[in-house]
């Protein structure tokens, strides 16, 4: 849960922008995705070995 501290005087856009900036750096809608679906974590291992490798096949080629 995100609590944003508005002060008095404060305008609805300014406490909205905060909120908005405080839920981006929280990631809660990534988490959010996260959990609607289960990995196995061999089948993580395994896409993370695949990343890897990709990426160190495009660095040789690079060079």
């Amino acid at each position: 849960m995100l609590i944003i501290p508005v002060k008095e005087g404060e305008s609805i856009d300014k406490a909205l922008k905060k909120f908005k900036k405080k839920f981006e750096r929280t990631q809660t809608m990534r988490q959010l995705r996260k959990r609607q679906s289960f990995t196995k974590p061999s089948v993580a291992r395994r896409k993370q070995v695949i990343r890897a490798t990709y990426k160190l096949k495009m660095q040789t080629e690079q060079e």
